[in-house]
């Protein structure tokens, strides 16, 4: 089984999505995923499963639709290897990690797709892959910046996803870190 990161969208933010943690990964469970685990009150859940991302990501979507009545909020899953990749891509290295931020996306846009934007600050923006790197420098929450991937999108901060990524480490050698030595 593989070690899987599901980021959700509209949960715990902003008063709306309300969705105890506990609940969370009680929904994980009943939907056959193994060693379930959360991380803050944003989402995050790091589980084992045998099903591809589509796959995960649509059962996932489901049991919220239905525990919420809603399907306003979405899945956007990742490996371990995925998230470990995000860290080194981080173009932003020197800038303090929670004014870094990771936009993820279901699918790569195409690379020209923010050839357009208007940076209204000191604001940096760079695509890689599925996800868009944006330094805040005075914060997010001054900030004009207006990301066109937004409403289809989730943001976490580089504090999180290291955090994620180790907590999926933490799962086995399947995460992709080779065999635990036992002595």
């Amino acid at each position: 089984m593989a070690v899987q990161v599901a980021l959700l969208r509209a949960i715990n933010v902003g008063g709306t999505g309300k969705l105890a943690m506990s609940d969370l990964r009680k929904l994980c469970e009943s939907v056959g995923f193994d060693c379930v685990k959360t991380y803050i009150q944003s989402g995050n859940v790091i589980f084992k499963s045998a099903l591809p991302e589509g796959k995960v990501k649509a059962k996932l979507e489901q049991a919220l639709a239905a525990k919420m009545g809603t399907t306003s909020s979405a899945a956007l899953v990742r490996t371990a290897a995925e998230l470990r990749s995000i860290v080194k891509r981080n173009p932003f290295k020197k800038e303090a990690p929670q004014r870094v931020i990771v936009l993820f996306l279901d699918e790569t846009p195409a690379q020209n797709a923010l050839a357009g934007l208007r940076i209204p600050g000191g604001e940096k923006v760079e695509l890689s892959g599925r996800e868009v790197f944006i330094h805040y420098p005075d914060g997010m929450g001054r900030s004009k910046l207006k990301i066109p991937f937004d409403k289809t999108g989730t943001r976490r901060n580089m504090n999180t996803v290291q955090k994620l990524t180790t907590m999926a480490e933490e799962l086995g050698p399947e995460a992709g870190r080779g065999p635990r030595r036992v002595t």
